[in-house]
């Protein structure tokens, strides 16, 4: 049975990306140097070609990646406005609206009875998210995030 999430343990890695595919583009990069090191000047135009079609799957892995994150942040963000939301009063709704994008992603964690204090103490301290995860009493898993 895997351990419950926690502060310590919620930081997560996707196997597909931090083990496969990044490993073996970094590879192909450190071997398309290599080959180009090793035979130049022979074939050097499609060793360089190699190098720019190396750091171009680098970048464009990075890019999927953070296009993917984006999107998960802007679904965290709506999903704990609404559940803000449900927990406030209107005019305290209003003082929260200046939450930032990591003070919504890192109050996911916390449970709905600490919710709205957490938030406001967000808002009036500007808490990191680093700050507001390690406040929080009762943690609340987020499984889904990779």
């Amino acid at each position: 049975m895997a351990k419950p999430q926690s502060y310590e343990n919620h930081a997560r890695f996707d196997p597909l990306v931090h083990f496969s595919t990044m490993p073996v583009l970094l590879i192909n990069l450190g071997l398309s140097i290599y080959y180009t090191l090793h035979n130049w000047p022979n074939h050097n135009k499609l060793a360089l070609w190699w190098i720019v079609m190396s750091l171009t799957l680098i970048v464009m892995n990075v890019a999927a990646r953070t296009a993917a994150l984006r999107a998960q942040n802007r679904v965290i963000r709506l999903e704990e406005k609404l559940r803000i939301a449900s927990l406030v009063t209107a005019s305290e709704l209003v003082e929260l609206d200046s939450l930032t994008m990591e003070q919504y992603i890192a109050l996911r964690f916390a449970s709905n009875p600490e919710l709205p204090e957490l938030a406001r103490r967000a808002v009036r301290e500007k808490l990191t998210g680093k700050q507001i995860k390690e406040s929080v009493v009762s943690w609340r898993a987020d499984n889904d995030r990779v």
